[in-house]
C-alpha cells in the first residue's frame, strides 16, 4: 500500500492540475481501449461468456464514446464560470471555480469489469485527481488484464490498480481518501459509507435496486414487437440479467398479461434460437456461488408453480433458462430481493394505473421503464413515482447518453457521473469572489445608528432607491 500514498504526494506537486496532463491520460486511456480490444473482449468472454459484440456494445464502445466526448469537452469543463452578484455588492466579480478533490478510489463491480471501472476513472482524471481503481475478484481475467494494461498507459504516479479480495478492501478502506466511489450492492454499500465516515471522506454509492418495467396495453402488432425486443434485450441481453440497470420485473394490466408473454416467447426465440443454452449470444452466470442464489429464487414452491416459460437448470454448467414468472407471490424472496440473474416476473394489475401506488410502496429504484403509447400515462408516471431514472419506451440505453447523470435515489444510491456529471463529481466547485479597494460603505460596520439599520433592511429588500438615496448621503453622515 505504499504506492498509494505515493498518489498524494504527486497530487500535492500539481502534477494532474493542467489540461495537459487530463487530455494526455484520456487519450492513453483511449488507446487502452482501441489497441487492446481483442484482449478486452476475450476476458469479458472468459469472466462472464459476454459475446464480442455485446462486449464491445456495453463496454470497450461505450468507453471509447465517454473518453471521446470529455476530450471534446474538456477545455468548456475547466473553465470558471462566471456567477452573477447583486447591485449592491458593486464593484464585485464572482466565479465558480472547479478544482480537483485529490486521491479518490473507485470499486467496480464484477458484471462490467471494464465499463464500471474506467467510466469512473475517466471523470477522476477529466477533473485532475489522482486515482486507485480496485476491479472486483469475482471477475478475475478482467481484473488481470486491467492491472496489466494501465501501468502500461497511464501515469503510475497517478493511477494505480490494486487488486485482490476482501481483505485488501479492508485495508483501503481504512485509510483516508478524498472520494469513494462504489459500484455495488446495498449491502457491501453501508459497509463502505461506514467505513468513510471515520475519515469524513465523500462517498458516491451506485447500488442498483429492483427496477419495474410498466407495461401498457399496446393494442399495435409493431409496438408490441418493438417494446418486446427493447425488453428481452434489457433483461436477458443485458450480461443475462447480472446488470443493476436490467428489467427487474413487470407490471401489467392483467387483460394484456397473457398477449405480452406470447410476444416475449417469440423473441426470446428469434434472438437465442429453440434452446438458448447452444446460444452464445447470451452470457452466463458468473460463478456457482450465484448460480446457486438465482437457483435458490426458483426452490420455493410457490414461485416454481408461477413459472410460464423456461425454469430450467443445469448444474454442470451453472446454467439457468431464460424464465418469465406469472404473479409470484409478493413476499417471495423474487419480489423482495434484486434478482440479477435470468428470472422475469410479470406481476398483474387490474388497472395500469395501479403501477403506481404498486412502486411507491417499495424502496425507490435505480431505473423506471414505461411502455406506453400514452404520453398522458407516461407523465402521470413521472410525476408520481420517485426513481434514479425513467425511461420511456426502451430499457437501459439511457446510461449511453452522456448529457443524462447516471445514478440512484434513497436506497438505490446516491451521486451520479457520465458526461460532465462525472468531472462534477470529482471536483469540487469552488465559489471565489473578488473585490478592490476603491469603494466602500460604512453603513456596514459599527457603531450602530437608526439609518444604517434601515439601510441593511434596503439591502436585503433590494430596495435599489432607497439604497442610491443613502450612498447619495441623504439619511446618513457614515457612507463615505
Amino acid at each position: 500500500m505504499e504506492e498509494v500514498e505515493k498518489l498524494r504526494d504527486t497530487f500535492r506537486r500539481g502534477t494532474t492540475r493542467s489540461a495537459k496532463w487530463r487530455k494526455g491520460q484520456l487519450t492513453s486511456l483511449l488507446k487502452l481501449l482501441t489497441q487492446n480490444e481483442i484482449e478486452i473482449c476475450k476476458a469479458l468472454q472468459q469472466d462472464l461468456g459476454k459475446h464480442h459484440i455485446e462486449a464491445y456494445r456495453d463496454e470497450v464502445g461505450l468507453l471509447v464514446k465517454s473518453i471521446k466526448h470529455a476530450l471534446k469537452n474538456l477545455n468548456q469543463w475547466m473553465a470558471p464560470v462566471k456567477a452573477g452578484v447583486p447591485l449592491v455588492a458593486f464593484p464585485t466579480s464572482a466565479a465558480l471555480v472547479p478544482e480537483p478533490l485529490g486521491n479518490v478510489l473507485i470499486f467496480s463491480s464484477w458484471n462490467y469489469p471494464f465499463g464500471l471501472s474506467l467510466e469512473p476513472l475517466v471523470g477522476a482524471l477529466a477533473a485532475g485527481n489522482t486515482a486507485v481503481v480496485k476491479p472486483s475478484e469475482t471477475s478475475p481475467a478482467s481484473s488481470s488484464l486491467l492491472a496489466k494494461l494501465i501501468p502500461m498507459y497511464l501515469d503510475n504516479k497517478a493511477i494505480i490498480v490494486v487488486e485482490g479480495g476482501v481483505v485488501v478492501c479492508e485495508q483501503l478502506l481504512q485509510r483516508k481518501w478524498d472520494l469513494i466511489f462504489f459500484t455495488g450492492n446495498p449491502k457491501i454499500g453501508r459497509l463502505v459509507m461506514t467505513a468513510a465516515a471515520k475519515h469524513l471522506t465523500p462517498v458516491v454509492l451506485e447500488l442498483g435496486g429492483k427496477s419495474p418495467a410498466v407495461v401498457d396495453t399496446l393494442s399495435s402488432y409493431r409496438d408490441r414487437k418493438v417494446a418486446s425486443a427493447r425488453m428481452v434485450s434489457a433483461k436477458w441481453g443485458s450480461c443475462n440479467g447480472q446488470a443493476c440497470a436490467a428489467v427487474d420485473y413487470v407490471l401489467i394490466d392483467e387483460k394484456f398479461a397473457s398477449t405480452w408473454i406470447v410476444t416475449l416467447k417469440s423473441t426470446l426465440k428469434t434472438f437465442y434460437g429453440d434452446d438458448p443454452k447452444q446460444s452464445n449470444a447470451i452470457s452466463r452466470i458468473v460463478n456457482k456461488h450465484h448460480y446457486l442464489r438465482l437457483k435458490s429464487l426458483l426452490a420455493d414452491p410457490r414461485v416454481s408453480n408461477s413459472v410460464v416459460h423456461g425454469g430450467g437448470v443445469d448444474d454442470d454448467n451453472m446454467y439457468i433458462e431464460p424464465t418469465i414468472l406469472l404473479d409470484p407471490p409478493l413476499d417471495s424472496e423474487i419480489m423482495t430481493e434484486e434478482i440479477f440473474g435470468p428470472l422475469l416476473p410479470i406481476i398483474t394489475l387490474k388497472r395500469i394505473e395501479e403501477s403506481i401506488e404498486f412502486i411507491n410502496s417499495r424502496p425507490k429504484p435505480l431505473c423506471l421503464y414505461v411502455f406506453t403509447s400514452r404520453s398522458a400515462l407516461a407523465d402521470k408516471i413521472v410525476v408520481e413515482t420517485s426513481s434514479g431514472s425513467v425511461t420511456v419506451n426502451d430499457a437501459t440505453v439511457q446510461y449511453a447518453v452522456d448529457s443524462l447523470p447516471f445514478g440512484g435515489v434513497g436506497q438505490s444510491g446516491f451521486g451520479r457521473y457520465h458526461g460532465k456529471f462525472s468531472f462534477d463529481t470529482f471536483s469540487h466547485t469552488k465559489p471565489i469572489l473578488c473585490r478592490g479597494f476603491m469603494f466602500e460603505v460604512y453603513s456596514r460596520y459599527p457603531p450602530w445608528n437608526g439609518s444604517k439599520l434601515n439601510f441593511i433592511k434596503s439591502v436585503y429588500a433590494f430596495n435599489y432607491w432607497k439604497l442610491v438615496l443613502h450612498l447619495l448621503g441623504f439619511g446618513s453622515s457614515a457612507t463615505t
